[in-house]
């Protein structure tokens, strides 16, 4: 367990359909347990079913609030976690997209996994960015002006903002541990 994240409020922003289940539910559950508030907002107010492996049944949770609902100026850190069938919806919605962008205008910290990198594509935030996501976005990354590295787990914080990337579920435990560490700095 990382140090207490007493204090510290973390947005976790989702369609209420398709996420890749331990890539939503690792970290909400790993930073309430040190202690962070974590919000789980969804599109719509409700259930938020995930899906292991984009296709089989997940866990089925109830969003707090919807993300047209927050601001980023309540919050230390966003989390966009992946599963194509979210993320693809996540990302063309201007109201994701919107509170993505106020993150980093506030030089708060992003943290992305997997598919979930495609919500900063479709906002314009990767221009000088070095990042990481599973390899089948790494041509959009490239294309969006990011660099792309095939690594567990990056840390970013050049262009105003700290961009926290990891490829795969696999990873979790250095994506959730580098998310940790910039909480608790």
């Amino acid at each position: 367990m990382a140090a207490s994240l007493e204090g510290r409020k973390v947005l976790i922003i989702v369609r209420n359909w398709g996420i890749e289940e331990t890539e939503m539910t690792r970290p909400l559950r790993d930073l309430r347990a040190d202690g962070a508030d974590v919000t789980l907002a969804a599109a719509e107010p409700g259930i938020v079913e995930t899906l292991r492996h984009d296709r089989y049944a997940g866990e089925i949770l109830n969003a707090d609030t919807t993300y047209g609902e927050v601001s980023a100026a309540d919050y230390d850190m966003l989390v966009v976690p992946g599963g194509t069938c979210n993320i693809d919806r996540l990302r063309v919605d201007p109201v994701a997209q919107k509170l993505a962008q106020s993150f980093a205008k506030a030089g708060k910290p992003i943290a992305s996994i997997c598919h979930g990198a495609w919500l900063l594509v479709n906002a314009d935030m990767l221009k000088g960015k070095t990042l990481t996501a599973c390899r089948y976005i790494a041509a959009d990354l490239v294309n969006a002006g990011g660099t792309y590295v095939d690594e567990e787990v990056h840390v970013d914080d050049a262009e105003g903002f700290r961009l926290i990337t990891s490829r795969k579920p696999a990873d979790l435990d250095a994506f959730v541990g580098a998310i940790e560490r910039t909480l608790g700095e």
